[in-house]
Formats: structure tokens, C-alpha cells, sequence
């Protein structure tokens, strides 16, 4: 896929584009269209960090479905996401990891109609795969000699973490705060940290490079991820067809896959 670069706006250490063609105009529980509609031009996609693996996905599926399509995505915080989007960064859609950010957005007018929910997601403890500070309950990052990091609280990742630490009575504070959970999964899998708090899905895409701890509790402690058009969109008809692929049956299995909940 070709890679490409968004606006100024949006961080370049956090981009990633990618070059997609088509989109499906199936609504949720259909699996999608398969036929062209005409469909052409880009679509910018600003998606919360956790979203990155099944996204590219997704986009794969449009590319092999449709031509004349071309597709960015940029993956960041939700909440960086969402003040760009207030301050006019260009975008057609905005999916975010939880509704407290999406609201941000519509709440100021700057969503097309009323955000939908396509999934769900916990937290889940992560150390190295060698796990050196012996971690095996949740309760062990609160020894004096283990560095765990964290999400920023500004972000969905970073105020459910806060939450579950309260609630578990962890009262050491994380050796850093990081600006997404993709930020805090690398650290824990270059060996920077003895621990970090990050998504199930996110355990799951590291594979063998991380240990995975449960959290006490966790199963509710979950976040709902909500997708919109952008209220301003360039590309309104692609937007639509691409939350239309994300609420597919289609859409859907690919989020089961990356285990993510149902919404």
C-alpha cells in the first residue's frame, strides 16, 4: 500500500497511512456490498491507537473490494483526536475508545448524526516475556521495586487505568505516563518497563512479545468505542460507507478476531 501523510495537525509519529479502494453499503449485521457504486476519491480516518491493527485490516478489505478509493488512516490518543477535529483538522470520520472523547466532538456540533458504538474493551496488566520483575498477580505492581507505566489520564486508556488502580488500591504512582496505550505496550516490549496497563486487544496483537496478567475485576471495567461522520466532512458518501463496513457483520468478526467485545 502506498504510504501517505496527513495534515500538520495530526502527529507524525502517531500516522499511518495507507492506500485502500472501495467501500461497502451494507448497514450493521448486513456483510457488506461487494458491488463498486461509483464510490471514488479519499477518505481520512482518525482512529483511536488501539483500533490500529483492525483498521489496516479493514482497509486491506476495502482496497481488495472496490478501485478508485484511496483511504488514509492516522491513529493517536482519543482525545488528541478529538481536539483536532474541534480545531478543523481535516477528517471524514472519527472513531475513538470511549464516549466521554467523542462527546468533545459532539457536543461542539462537529459530528454529522449521532455517534454509534461498534465495540467494547478491558484492560489487561502486560510485562515482558520474560517477565523480570516476576510479576504474576496484578497486586505485584505495587512493590517498591517494579516500574509499571500507564496511559496519560487525558486519555480513555489512562482514565480507566486511574479507575482500576484506585479501585484495586494501588497507591504507588506509574514511572511514566504515556500519550496512548500503543506507547505503553512498546515500553513494556523493549524491556523499559516491568509492566504497563494497556487493552486486551492490544495483549493480543503483541503476541509472545508480552505476558499477559489479568486484572481483578476488569470484566467491568470495559470502554465502548464510538464511530462518527465528521460534521464538515470532504468525503460524506465514503464516510458513511466506511462506518457502514465497521458495523457490518464483515466489520464486526474483524473486531471479534482482534477480541474486542460486542458493543
Amino acid at each position: 500500500m502506498r504510504l501517505g501523510v496527513l495534515p500538520v495537525l495530526v502527529p507524525t509519529t502517531v500516522l499511518a497511512a495507507l492506500a485502500l479502494t472501495g467501500c461497502t453499503e451494507g448497514g450493521a449485521g448486513s456483510s457488506g456490498s461487494t458491488d463498486g457504486g461509483g464510490l471514488s476519491g479519499t477518505l481520512t480516518v482518525l482512529a483511536a491507537a488501539s483500533l490500529t491493527e483492525t483498521f489496516e485490516s479493514l482497509a486491506d478489505e476495502f482496497e481488495s473490494r472496490h478501485d478508485g478509493v484511496t483511504v488514509e488512516l492516522a491513529f493517536d490518543s482519543s482525545a488528541t483526536l478529538a481536539e483536532q477535529v474541534n480545531q478543523g483538522a481535516p477528517a471524514d470520520v472519527l472513531a475513538t475508545a470511549d464516549e466521554r472523547t467523542m462527546a468533545l466532538v459532539a457536543d461542539a456540533g462537529n459530528t454529522a448524526d449521532e455517534p454509534q458504538t461498534f465495540a467494547t474493551n478491558r484492560l489487561v496488566l502486560v510485562t515482558p516475556a520474560d517477565n523480570p520483575a516476576g510479576i504474576q498477580d496484578f497486586a505485584d505492581i505495587d512493590g517498591d521495586d517494579v516500574d509499571f507505566v500507564v496511559c496519560v489520564e487525558s486519555a480513555p486508556c489512562g482514565a480507566l487505568a486511574a479507575a482500576v488502580l484506585d479501585e484495586q488500591g494501588i497507591d504507588r504512582d506509574p514511572a511514566s505516563e504515556e500519550v496512548d496505550v500503543k506507547a505503553v505496550l512498546a515500553k513494556v516490549e523493549l524491556d523499559e518497563a516491568d509492566a504497563g496497563i494497556v487493552y486486551a486487544t492490544d495483549a493480543r496483537a503483541a503476541r509472545d512479545r508480552v505476558r499477559a496478567v489479568e486484572i481483578p475485576g476488569s470484566e467491568g471495567a470495559t470502554t465502548s468505542y464510538p464511530i462518527a461522520v465528521v460534521g464538515d466532512a470532504a468525503e460524506p458518501e465514503l464516510a458513511e460507507a466506511w462506518v457502514d463496513l465497521v458495523l457490518s457483520d464483515d466489520g464486526q468478526q474483524a473486531l471479534r478476531d482482534a477480541g474486542f467485545g460486542a458493543p
